[in-house]
């Protein structure tokens, strides 16, 4: 839980375009405030914060790339159009890597589709994809993580897609040209 917490904090403070109390980023990171209170000093020690606003967010990127674990855990699936399952589902999740990336600047191609989901949510996220298509090897993948992975998602063409510096990190973990599509993204932050 702890690399949890501090990728909630950080998360936080990217997704956010003006900077927040301590009491509001310990309220929407779900930790509380005296986490936020250390974790906070230890970022300034870092010169990657100035109290809670970040000071350089390509550098507090590249440390969040640091502490970050990769998921373990999905499923794949082999489906039709799942844009189109996607579109229709009043199931929450978030789009990330080829697809997320296809939407915001269209650099890769969409290879597979990969999307976060609730943990709760698995059973009944098993049961539409498979309803759709296979299960086994495919181009869809899910990605049951901690409900957190979803702050600042947003909508593109009627999907939703993790926030830009939480796709910024899958795109370095996939490596590749994926890695590529990440440095230009990450080029385009204030």
């Amino acid at each position: 839980m702890r690399g949890q917490k501090r990728e909630r904090i950080i998360r936080v403070l990217l997704a956010e375009s003006k900077p927040l109390s301590k009491n509001e980023i310990s309220k929407r990171s779900g930790c509380t405030r005296q986490w936020i209170i250390l974790f906070l000093r230890a970022l300034e020690k870092k010169g990657l914060v100035k109290k809670t606003t970040p000071r350089n967010k390509k550098e507090l990127i590249k440390y969040w790339l640091q502490i970050h674990k990769k998921p373990k855990k999905f499923r794949e699936y082999m489906i039709r159009d799942p844009l189109k399952v996607l579109k229709k589902t009043k199931l929450e999740y978030a789009l990330t890597t080829y697809q997320a990336e296809n939407l915001v600047q269209k650099y890769l191609f969409p290879t597979r589709i990969d999307l976060y989901i609730k943990e709760e949510d698995l059973k009944a996220w098993h049961g539409l994809m498979t309803a759709e298509g296979l299960y086994g090897k495919g181009n869809v993948r899910i990605i049951p993580a901690d409900d957190h992975v979803l702050y600042g998602k947003r909508k593109f063409n009627q999907l939703c897609i993790v926030s830009i510096p939480q796709l910024i990190i899958d795109l370095f973990n996939e490596g590749g040209p994926a890695q590529e599509a990440a440095e230009m993204l990450l080029k385009q932050m204030k």
